[in-house]
């Protein structure tokens, strides 16, 4: 089974449009706000060489950035998720 971990901020327009992407999508995720998590504030930055992009996913035990935002990457990240 394909789980999808987002962790994100509300504030930065990127986590925005990746948020919007998944909704539309109909991609079921788990949303994780790194501003009010300290530990997954940690994961991201080890998952990111010591950068905290955000938003950053976790699918299937792999992490991926998608900051800058770019729909067409995002889509090929989630492909698995996207072919159901």
């Amino acid at each position: 089974m394909n789980k999808l971990t987002v962790y994100l901020t509300h504030w930065r327009s990127d986590c925005r449009r990746a948020r919007r992407f998944l909704l539309e999508n109909n991609i079921p995720f788990e949303e994780i706000n790194v501003d009010e998590s300290p530990d997954a504030e940690e994961l991201i930055m080890q998952a990111n060489d010591g950068r905290r992009k955000v938003p950053t996913f976790e699918l299937n035990g792999r992490f991926f950035s998608s900051s800058p935002f770019n729909s067409s990457q995002l889509a090929e990240d989630l492909a698995p998720l996207l072919k159901r």
